[in-house]
């Protein structure tokens, strides 16, 4: 499971490997550390509903993609809630549900949602507008911009 959640390589690089402690007087973890190890460990549970909040949200894109790529190759036995901002996280879901100020204003597949032009299409050109901008080296699309 840690290999599925792109942690098998920092674990074996601890001083213990899968051995270290971790924690308040163990090693230190990094926030997406944090979350790739606590991915594994619900995955090791092998629970029929799995509820993922944020899971990737402190990991970078490149690996994000990894934990998804891994995650699809499950036997599909179990049902799978994300819980996500980034579009990449739920893109590939078979229902995304959007929500605005806690009331459900959209539902449908990602394809769907794109050509139906609206809050889910707004935060997708959003995300993919920083996405080509990080790409092209700026952190800041306003100062990219000129503004």
């Amino acid at each position: 499971m840690a290999r599925i959640a792109d942690a098998d390589d920092f674990i074996m690089n601890m001083p213990e490997g899968y051995e270290t402690v971790v924690g308040e007087r163990g090693v230190g973890l990094s926030g997406g550390q944090k979350q790739r190890l606590s991915l594994a460990r619900a995955l090791a549970n092998n629970p029929a509903i799995l509820i993922m909040d944020d899971t990737t949200s402190a990991v970078d894109m490149e690996t994000e993609e990894h934990i998804q790529k891994e995650l699809k190759k499950l036997d599909g036995s179990r049902t799978v809630i994300t819980i996500a901002h980034r579009i990449s996280s739920v893109k590939d879901a078979d229902m995304i549900i959007v929500l605005d100020h806690g009331k459900i204003v959209e539902r449908g597949t990602h394809e769907h949602l794109v050509v139906s032009h609206g809050r889910y299409w707004e935060i997708y050109k959003k995300q993919l507008g920083m996405q080509m901008g990080k790409a092209l080296g700026f952190e800041d699309l306003d100062k990219a911009k000129g503004e």
